[in-house]
């Protein structure tokens, strides 16, 4: 089996990046440590389990501005003491899930396997990757684009950051394929932009593709023959 990205499948995406179930609370708990009382892991990672799914869950039903960390002991049966060794704050909660799923991006998008691709299928890879890690953790991603107006200035600067630098990757990947002379574009910026759109509808506007009966792989590859097509590219 090939792994990603020679393989361009989200079965090959989750051998390579395994951002789910234990690996994934490992990170967060790695990432988050210094400002948790909990050292231990063992003890640490079914609990902060609870209280990010929980969070994603509470935030969706009633907003994360008008959740309260009383709530959060409640959905997570967890006691006010107890959540105060995992997070002092809502607003360390907040920065902890943004940050987990910036290094996340960062780790996947900065892979030296997919930089070293040619422009076609680096472009090919960003777009599938972010398909599929949309899929994988679509809480995480909804959470950083539906809430970051309700954050502080601080954390909406940190989510502003984290999409500026997605669209500089598609900017250096278009550049690339405009030097090689595979690619014809001038405005640069916008279609990278515009591009970073069509994904991000990916998770939020998910309740519409469902009605249309869309998969995921027919949407990646749909913004990436329509990013192709505005780059005048073919794949014939």
């Amino acid at each position: 089996m090939n792994q990603w990205p020679a393989e361009i499948s989200i079965d090959a995406f989750r051998r390579t990046w395994v951002l789910e179930g234990e690996p994934l609370w490992r990170r967060v708990f790695e990432t988050h440590r210094e400002k948790m009382q909990i050292k231990n892991p063992q003890i640490a990672l079914g609990n902060l389990e609870k209280i990010f799914t929980c969070t994603f869950r509470l935030a969706n039903s009633k907003g994360f501005q008008a959740m309260s960390l009383r709530d959060l002991s409640r959905e997570t049966d967890i006691s006010m003491g107890g959540l105060y060794a995992y997070i002092g704050s809502k607003d360390d909660l907040a920065a902890a899930i943004e940050e987990v799923l910036r290094q996340a991006i960062d780790d996947v998008m900065s892979d030296q396997a997919v930089i070293s691709l040619d422009p076609v299928n680096r472009l090919k890879a960003i777009i599938y990757g972010d398909i599929y890690m949309n899929e994988i953790m679509h809480p995480w991603y909804y959470f950083c684009y539906l809430e970051a107006k309700g954050l502080s200035r601080e954390q909406r600067e940190a989510a502003m950051r984290m999409e500026l630098k997605f669209d500089e990757r598609l900017r250096d990947t278009f550049q690339a394929g405009v030097d090689a002379g595979i690619f014809t574009m001038d405005k640069i910026a916008l279609l990278a932009t515009n591009t970073t759109s069509m994904l991000q509808q990916w998770y939020l506007k998910r309740w519409k593709f469902q009605l249309m009966g869309t998969q995921t792989d027919e949407y990646a590859a749909f913004v990436f023959e329509t990013t192709l097509c505005n780059l005048k590219c073919s794949l014939d």
